[in-house]
């Protein structure tokens, strides 16, 4: 576990974010953790499904099993959970941050979707941004892709990281990172890979 400014300076970021109904593997611990050899930063559990107490015995799991590895471990949606095991961050949707701060002092990131939107999150207090969809991807089926032209306009008018999502692949995610952008976050690839450390391996090295 680990701060993001430091990461940032000394790797590109590869950001996992989570869905354990897509995975085949044991586990979703089994997922992370070859995930996180083959090249990831950072994870980003998202499981929205859940339950308090469900959510809770997975990511204690999660916890203990990479508290050594140099990655963040943030969670999505659920600030309880974020400081009760005290997590590296806490991620949350734009509207979300625009009705109320959360009283967390780590890492914030939010979701960002216009350049508006970047502006504005990044003026209220978060550590990065999750700009999103790229490309057309099969977790958002039918919601066209925003492009290369705008994870740039936002790289170039805010001062704090910002990460790409949106059907990143490892074929694309070169002409991504020549944006400017800090990193890529991607699901369904790595999720739905039976080999999660190929998957991380290809996109990871072609940053």
């Amino acid at each position: 576990m680990t701060n993001i400014n430091r990461l940032i300076k000394d790797h590109k970021m590869l950001f996992l974010i989570t869905n354990r109904n897509m995975i085949k593997r044991p586990t979703l611990s089994h997922v992370i953790e070859e995930a996180i050899d083959g090249g990831v930063n950072a994870i980003v559990l998202r499981e929205k499904d859940l339950s308090y107490d469900e959510l809770i015995i997975i990511a204690k799991d999660i916890k203990d099993k990479i508290q050594h590895k140099d990655v963040l471990f943030i969670i999505n949606r659920n600030l309880k959970v974020a400081k009760e095991i005290n997590l590296d961050g806490y991620h949350m949707g734009f509207h979300d941050l625009v009705k109320e701060k959360p009283k967390w002092h780590k890492l914030l990131g939010v979701s960002v979707h216009s350049l508006e939107e970047a502006i504005i999150a990044e003026e209220k207090g978060a550590s990065y941004l999750l700009a999103s969809h790229v490309y057309e991807t099969d977790c958002k089926k039918g919601l066209k892709g925003r492009g290369i032209d705008f994870i740039k306009e936002i790289r170039e008018n805010v001062n704090i990281p910002v990460i790409a999502l949106g059907g990143i692949n490892h074929e694309n995610v070169e002409e991504v990172m020549s944006t400017g952008v800090e990193g890529v976050a991607v699901m369904s690839y790595i999720m739905t890979d039976e080999h999660p450390f190929m998957a991380a391996k290809r996109i990871k090295d072609n940053m």
